[in-house]
């Protein structure tokens, strides 16, 4: 009963927001609740909810004010000379734009931090893609694919529960995917080039530096990333703010204080330097206190949708009704199996609830057919919260990446999933070329 509403539940929420019927905080709300009320836990939906929002609080306060932050920068101008940079470079051309998102993208994830990676490129990239007028969706598609892909790094959140779940040392299960994780860099990389010739193609009417041009004239409206014509600032303001941001991404990567501590210290005191008058000060927070809201009630919500759904004990029945339907005679070949559903069951699974509920029911199965669960753990993390994690409505970081490109969730999913499951199935097939699974 329970599993099937859980499913239902999920379903019906990619249901409703890829075909816009509501929009993705009603439904993230709606959904939950009324399965809550259907299995019985009414009196209980309370509680439940706010153990989900207590989870994404952190996340929440830290794009609150990591939005507040990039905004303050982009109006002040710091991304200015990297944008000419970039288009300089890319020659206005939408395929050299695309392939340098992913390169971008794929360094800057090496963090294993999937927020803080789209915080970053989002905030950089995002006014080239305004200026040369691509699509906003083409930019998160891609980011999405060298994330997914970074995140398969040993300090990421799936291979270190990969590793705690199954016991394993995190050399185990990465090491022999290298190859894999080495082929898949090349097909992301052969995905965005694939990407930004669809995108030139669709541009094509004016020349690039024509568009350029347009662009750079063209007003828009306010949000993260918003391309305007600031005043040129101080040189020796640009200078405290480039020794600001760079000391906060280098602080963001040691994890010298929780994430959100550090935004909040670095948006105040950039700030006060910028903007010392109250005056300025107010009239920069409700310029941008609509994009701060649209992301974090987005946040908030997910924490409701995973809280109730996890409180009510949907996830974990999910996760036997899964496990339960694998028949006999796959028990051989259950790693490819595990790997080719792992990206599409992140829509489904929280990470606690697939790597700490059902991975170690797969690896035990597995084990029964003379399997390693090593093995297990490698294919799980080909796609479970690794490729899939930036679709997935399970997961905070989702909707920042969403909310910072200005893009529905429903489009955004329907745009990349075939590429994301893509990467998924490339590298499962070059680890069973190499032997990290078996045939």
């Amino acid at each position: 009963m329970l599993a099937a509403l859980g499913f239902c539940t999920i379903g019906g929420f990619l249901l409703l927001t890829m075909t816009k019927r509501v929009s993705v905080l009603v439904a993230l709300v709606l959904l939950p609740v009324v399965a809550a009320l259907v299995s019985g836990h009414a009196g209980e939906i309370g509680p439940m909810a706010l153990e989900g929002l207590t989870q994404v609080a952190p996340t929440g306060i830290m794009i609150a004010f990591a939005v507040l932050y990039f905004s303050l920068m982009i109006d002040a101008g710091l991304f200015e000379p990297l944008i000419r940079a970039i288009l300089k470079a890319a020659k206005g051309d939408p395929v050299r734009i695309a392939v340098g998102t992913a390169v971008l993208t794929i360094c800057v994830a090496l963090d294993g931090d999937g927020a803080s990676t789209f915080l970053i490129t989002v905030s950089a990239l995002l006014p080239v893609y305004r200026r040369l007028g691509m699509s906003r969706l083409v930019l998160a598609g891609i980011v999405c694919l060298g994330a997914g892909l970074m995140n398969l790094v040993p300090w990421g959140g799936p291979t270190a529960r990969a590793a705690a779940a199954l016991k394993l040392d995190t050399s185990d299960i990465i090491t022999p995917l290298l190859p894999a994780l080495g082929v898949g860099i090349a097909w992301v990389l052969l995905a965005a080039y694939l990407i930004g010739r669809r995108e030139r193609r669709r541009l094509g009417g004016l020349e690039p530096a024509e568009r350029a041009e347009a662009q750079e004239r063209e007003p828009v409206g306010d949000g993260p990333g918003t391309p305007r014509v600031a005043a040129s600032p101080h040189p020796a303001l640009m200078a405290f703010n480039l020794l600001l941001t760079l000391t906060l991404l280098v602080l963001l990567v040691l994890e010298t204080m929780p994430l959100p501590v550090l935004f909040v210290l670095a948006f105040v005191i950039a700030l006060l330097v910028n903007h010392p008058r109250w005056e300025d000060q107010q009239a920069l927070l409700e310029k941008h206190s609509r994009s701060v809201v649209l992301v974090t009630a987005m946040i908030f919500a997910a924490g409701v949708f995973t809280g109730i759904l996890s409180g009510t004990g949907m996830i974990g029945e999910m996760a036997e009704a899964m496990v339960g339907v694998i028949p006999d005679g796959l028990g051989g070949h259950l790693p490819v199996l595990v790997a080719v559903t792992s990206m599409p069951l992140s829509l489904v699974f929280t990470p606690d609830a697939y790597y700490f509920g059902i991975l170690p029911v797969l690896a035990g199965t597995a084990g029964a057919f003379g399997t390693d669960s090593a093995e297990i753990a490698r294919a799980a993390v080909l796609g479970q919260m690794t490729t899939g994690f930036p679709l997935s409505p399970l997961t905070a970081a989702t909707f920042i990446l969403v909310g910072m490109t200005g893009v529905q969730l429903g489009e955004h999913q329907r745009f990349i999933f075939r590429w994301a499951f893509g990467t998924t199935l490339v590298m499962t097939a070059a680890a069973l070329a190499t032997g990290a699974l078996p045939l």
